[in-house]
């Protein structure tokens, strides 16, 4: 819904004490410092496209400033790009200055302290991004966050002026075709954090950002919530680019929390000794909340109910031979857990069961 603020229909004076409550509703809170009198005048229109929330503000020269602890909990991480159609602003974010000329566009996050000052008379544009519906990794964004993107020359060139358009008339579009243009939109910002990163410093990104993932489901196998869209929520990216910096790796997340979890048990049982843990502890203790369930992919995996591994980890160690191996051969994805199934040694016949 439209929500139009006007100092031009209110009483002189007012201005300021109805800005906030109205740039809070359709961006975020922030604190709002006029630079002339203490007066304000201007107008705010702000609305929704699909999933994004925008803004297009006129003003007296004024400075806004948002930091974490003004959101409350229902204001989400976005990413915010001003499109600036007339005057002057400087962004301060992470310690870095941006400044913005006429046409040029302003990139920040909302969920770090900003300031946007705007020296005189303005009209800008904005637009708030869900961090959360970005393909982006939090390294791939900081190149593009706290920056002015030129508006004269390469991909600014067409995202300033496609934005200013749309964000100008955004309350005219109906829910389908604004969710249509939502996702353009954020697939044009994609194209601009692109531009922005080198390819080889993406892909250094991105394999910075697979470590901490596998080290992140090391940490917590015990806990039954881990899944990947908690692993994506914990790295503050979208499930989608979750999947996506996996795909060289062989093995799905959720494939490998299992995999995981399955070499932990496995382990675990083959050391035995007379106070070891019944199974279902084992897997309880490892994530797993349903006893068939962990027995039907652990046998998948290894060719060896839980008990059986454990019996016949305890007669290898008696013989003296090594233990049996917990980390199984990654296989087809079709496999339970990535893995072919692994045997215990045993002191006699033929065990193998390998797929």
């Amino acid at each position: 819904m439209e929500q139009v603020l006007s100092t031009d229909t209110m009483p002189a004076g007012d201005g300021l004490d109805r800005w906030r409550p109205v740039l809070a509703t359709a961006l975020a809170p922030m604190a709002v410092t006029p630079r002339g009198s203490g007066s304000l005048a201007g107008r705010i229109t702000g609305g929704r496209l699909g999933s994004l929330r925008t803004c297009s503000l006129e003003a007296d020269a004024v400075r806004l400033s948002g930091r974490p602890a003004h959101h409350g909990t229902a204001d989400e991480p976005c990413v915010a790009v001003l499109v600036l159609t007339t005057g002057t602003a400087t962004l301060l974010q992470d310690g870095r200055h941006a400044v913005a000329a006429t046409g040029d566009l302003l990139v920040y996050d909302t969920a770090r302290p900003y300031t946007l000052d705007f020296p005189e008379r303005f009209v800008c544009h904005l637009v708030h991004l869900p961090r959360r519906g970005l393909d982006c990794s939090d390294e791939e964004l900081r190149a593009v966050t706290a920056t002015a993107v030129a508006g004269t020359d390469g991909f600014g060139a067409l995202l300033g002026p496609f934005l200013a358009t749309l964000l100008a008339s955004a309350h005219a579009y109906g829910p389908v075709d604004g969710a249509r243009l939502a996702a353009s939109v954020v697939d044009l910002f994609g194209t601009l954090v692109a531009e922005r990163n080198p390819l080889r410093g993406i892909a250094t990104g991105r394999e910075d950002l697979v470590l901490r993932v596998r080290d992140h489901i090391d940490r917590h196998l015990a806990d039954p919530g881990l899944a990947p869209e908690a692993v994506a929520a914990a790295h503050h990216i979208s499930l989608r680019y979750l999947h996506r910096i996996f795909e060289d790796e062989g093995i799905t997340v959720a494939r490998l929390i299992q995999r995981r979890r399955l070499e932990e048990c496995a382990r675990e049982l083959a050391r035995g000794g007379r106070a070891a843990p019944a199974v279902a502890v084992v897997a309880n203790r490892w994530g797993f909340v349903n006893p068939a369930h962990f027995s039907r992919v652990f046998r998948g995996v290894y060719g060896h109910s839980p008990r059986e591994w454990r019996r016949r980890a305890a007669a290898a160690q008696r013989e003296g031979l090594p233990a049996p191996s917990a980390a199984g051969t990654p296989s087809s994805p079709e496999g339970p857990a990535g893995h072919r199934r692994v045997t215990a040694p045993t002191t006699g016949g033929d065990c193998s069961r390998a797929a």
